[in-house]
């Protein structure tokens, strides 16, 4: 693989202080491969909001999600993608997240300024917050704008590779995925949510691999907690982020600080077909559940190693875990949730169990 040049001025891997248009603007001109935009909600919230057992919710009332009106925020997103795009190499592409209180302005501003809409993408949450006052319906889902820097520009869409972690199904623009819980929730020294927007790394891991190669660089404006970081760090890639907090910029570099790259077999993706299970095996890896380059094992002591598009390679053989292990036998098929073995806490458990989590919460 033929290692890419960077601009030598460019700060890769790195935390940048400041307001993310003065700090895009000093920014070398079309350096930036990819760009993911987490900005702020407008969420226009008035007062405060309880559960109906009377316990306070911890909602965005944060004084960088607050604008004295829509102009004042339409004028503050035409101002930051315009910054962004200047940055975008040619063949460069960017994603913005938001919910229905901003998503709309920030499309129309994203026409306004030249780029050209691929999709947008619906992350519906497996585990969303209920409406505890019963006014309206459950605010279930996020859209994600995915746009070239303009009409007619090429742009990275590694398809095989999102059919490949879809279990050889074409993946569709509905990502059901969950919101950030458990051991993936950042805290802050109190015990708090260090930041009440953090994205779940599923989320970035399915937009890394389906739209940016090893060596990209991809630019975050609204870095918060790391997340695109974390994972762009993980998959190979690097990374820019600017945060105007200092609070979250000190989350971030730890929590960054702590974060290895994954090795280079498993960074490759395949193009293999894949069969069509009720879970694909690529959830698991985009979940964090097995990572890539974690190697699994079969009853009879065979091994294959977990890539990050949701394949196995072992023993020269790649492809699904039904494909890989039918080789490895010589079988003319198998059974790879039952076949495939992982390592925790000295016992070895089979892959099927982190389906049936899946399943589960999707029942719950």
């Amino acid at each position: 693989m033929t290692k890419k040049t960077k601009p030598a001025a460019l700060p890769l891997n790195q935390v940048l202080a400041g307001d993310c248009v003065e700090v895009m603007n000093a920014l070398p001109e079309a350096s930036v491969d990819l760009i993911f935009a987490d900005p702020p909600y407008n969420l226009q919230l008035k007062g405060q909001l309880h559960r109906p057992d009377n316990s306070q919710v911890d909602a965005v009332d944060d004084a960088w999600d607050q604008f004295s009106s829509f102009a004042v925020y339409d004028r503050f997103t035409r101002d930051w993608l315009k910054a962004a795009r200047r940055l975008l190499k040619p063949n460069g592409a960017i994603w913005a997240i938001g919910s229905y209180h901003n998503v709309f302005r920030v499309g129309a501003a994203l026409q306004d300024e030249g780029f050209w809409v691929l999709n947008d993408v619906v992350w519906r949450k497996s585990n969303p917050m209920p409406n505890f006052r019963g006014k309206r319906l459950t605010n279930a889902h996020e859209t994600l704008i995915w746009a070239s820097r303009g009409e007619g520009a090429k742009y990275t869409f590694n398809y095989e590779a999102l059919k490949a972690m879809n279990d050889g199904i074409q993946m569709r623009s509905d990502w059901v995925l969950p919101i950030c819980t458990g051991h993936e929730r950042l805290k802050d020294a109190n015990g708090d949510k260090a930041h009440p927007t953090q994205k779940p790394e599923a989320l970035l891991h399915r937009v890394l691999v389906g739209t940016t190669n090893p060596g990209d660089v991809v630019l975050d404006p609204f870095f918060g907690t790391g997340t695109t970081g974390a994972v762009a760090k993980m998959l190979g890639r690097d990374f820019i982020g600017i945060e105007r907090e200092q609070n979250y910029r000190d989350v971030a570099e730890r929590r960054l600080s702590r974060i290895r790259k994954f090795d280079r077999d498993a960074l490759e993706v395949s193009t293999s077909k894949r069969a069509e299970p009720r879970v694909p095996f690529g959830q698991l890896v985009e979940r964090g559940m097995l990572r890539p380059g974690e190697v699994l094992t079969s009853p009879r002591g065979k091994t294959a190693k977990v890539r990050a598009d949701g394949t196995l390679v072992g023993n020269e053989v790649k492809g699904s875990i039904h494909q890989v292990g039918a080789a490895l036998e010589g079988a003319p098929s198998c059974n790879g949730w039952t076949y495939w073995h992982y390592r925790r806490d000295g016992k070895m458990v089979p892959i099927d169990v982190l389906r049936q989590q899946i399943r589960a919460e999707m029942q719950a």
